[in-house]
């Protein structure tokens, strides 16, 4: 299964990709769409995450994806800015027939590192140990392959949880 973890934002939105094979996880590929036209408009920086997310999806094609929740700060409007940069992230993989997973920033911290408060250096270091010789591409990369990670163990559970659930209804 090759899944794409998205960590919104509206400057810098990371992507990482992954493949799981079992209990098996390998890195395949990171990095960030930089919105073009830091000074322009909402429309025209929006459009360019658009084409570049479109763009790592064309090429690498995962399976599914997972997308890190929005949390909710005292900067109202920059809250509502990042809130349509997320709308880009869910919209893409869904443009590619992609069912998406959401996550809150603590569920993957606790996933990926075991607390869920824990510090970006703790998520980037865990993210180093699952994926042994990652180059990683910045922090938005490092956090996206942590969603993609806890996107991976969620699924896995819940096959599980279907495979046990069958089977005891006989």
């Amino acid at each position: 299964m090759r899944v794409l973890g998205i960590d919104p934002g509206l400057r810098n939105l990371g992507w990482g990709v992954i493949d799981v094979m079992g209990a098996r996880i390998t890195h395949v590929a990171n990095g960030i769409c930089h919105s073009e036209g830091g000074d322009g408009t909402l429309a025209e920086r929006l459009r360019s995450l658009h084409a570049q997310l479109t763009e790592v999806l064309r090429i690498w094609q995962p399976e599914t994806a997972a997308v890190e929740h929005t949390f909710v700060n005292k900067d109202a409007v920059a809250t509502l800015k990042l809130g349509q940069a997320r709308g880009i992230a869910l919209l893409v993989p869904a443009q590619f027939g992609l069912e998406v997973g959401e996550y809150a920033p603590n569920a993957v911290k606790k996933c990926v590192v075991g607390v869920g408060h824990a510090a970006k250096q703790q998520v980037d270091h865990m993210v180093r140990l699952h994926l042994p010789g990652v180059v990683i591409k910045g922090a938005d990369a490092a956090d996206a392959l942590a969603i993609a990670i806890c996107h991976a163990h969620h699924v896995q559970s819940s096959g599980r949880l279907q495979a046990a659930v069958k089977r005891a209804a006989g």
